[in-house]
């Protein structure tokens, strides 16, 4: 009797897993947009479209945003430069050019001296003090105590030095088995702080010209690159990175010669590690709002099949770092 009772045991309890697994509850995930340099005008596509993927793959939800807060902060009134004086035997061209220049340069400044005039600096530096208050109240979302309640944190086009709670915490937070993910200028944060360009594997030194280019498919099994193919070509701002040493990460797409000069080298776009317990994930990709959006009614330089394979891109290096999917983090650099 035994025999004929077992095989359907054991057929209804494959059927419970399977079902208890897919009724399991999507992952937690925490966006961070904040911004202290430069602000990407692509930050609210971004935003978007992480959370779409989300709903959409049903693996993971955003719960909640670190934002950039709202106060407007005035800014002092800029000085205009002042032209330099044509050289002794100058031709008349160059003179009749200064004087041009002379002429918009004395406008300028009368604009500037009746600006400065009038310029509230109390005011400023009230309002100054309320952004500043502001932007640590909306990060201190990442504090260690709150951290318990994200399975990752995704850094979406951040820049500068953000004023965490704990930065220490944070790095800590992820290598004790979370999930960090970071797209574009995520590699131009925290440069002065040397363990989160440790965690994430290199930082940003420069850009030309924004280019189109190749980029080379080092892993075809990969979730975050399995659907490029050989090569990803995309129009975009094209990161070098420095602080990188391929022998510590998982390389995903790659560059064999610079994009705007195309010097033969080797320049990272994209890559995976671990990180003690926890997993990172990191493109330099994404500067452009036709490479997010799908669905973007200006795009002039990508078709809507750049930006539905870089969101499988990220969508890959999400569900990757969240555990979700299984990938190599070997790195191929001996």
């Amino acid at each position: 009797m035994n025999k004929t009772i077992w095989p359907h045991r054991f057929a209804l309890a494959s059927l419970v897993a399977l079902i208890g697994a897919g009724c399991a509850s999507p992952k937690k995930v925490l966006v961070v947009s904040v911004t202290t340099g430069f602000r990407h005008s692509s930050i609210g596509v971004a935003e978007k479209t992480i959370a779409r993927l989300g709903e959409e793959s049903r693996a993971f939800t955003v719960v909640d945003y670190a934002r950039q807060p709202t106060v407007k902060v005035p800014q002092e009134p800029g000085q205009p430069q002042k032209p330099k004086e044509p050289a002794a035997g100058a031709d008349d061209a160059a003179k009749a050019k200064y004087k041009t220049d002379l002429e918009k340069f004395e406008a300028a400044q009368k604009k500037y001296e009746t600006d400065l005039a009038a310029f509230d600096r109390v005011k400023a530096k009230a309002a100054q003090a309320e952004f500043d208050a502001a932007l640590k109240q909306s990060l201190a979302k990442l504090s260690p105590e709150n951290l318990k309640n994200y399975d990752a944190v995704i850094f979406a086009n951040t820049t500068g030095d953000l004023p965490l709670p704990d930065k220490q915490g944070f790095i800590d937070w992820v290598k004790n088995g979370h999930a960090f993910i970071a797209m574009h200028s995520g590699s131009d944060t925290f440069h002065e702080f040397r363990p989160y360009i440790e965690m994430l594997g290199g930082e940003f030194q420069t850009h030309g010209a924004q280019a189109r280019v190749n980029a080379i498919n080092q892993d075809r099994k990969h979730p975050t690159t399995k659907h490029f193919g050989d090569t990803f070509t995309v129009f975009d701002e094209i990161y070098i990175i420095k602080s990188y040493d391929p022998a510590k990460v998982h390389e995903l797409l790659v560059l064999d010669k610079h994009p705007n000069s195309k010097e033969p080298g080797h320049y990272a776009v994209s890559w995976c590690k671990k990180f003690g317990q926890g997993k990172i994930f990191y493109t330099s990709l994404g500067h452009r709002e036709d490479v997010w959006d799908p669905e973007d009614k200006n795009r002039k330089d990508n078709p809507r099949e750049v930006a539905e394979a870089y969101d499988q891109h990220i969508l890959g290096g999400i569900k990757w770092a969240l555990g979700l999917e299984r990938g190599d983090a070997t790195p191929q650099a001996k």
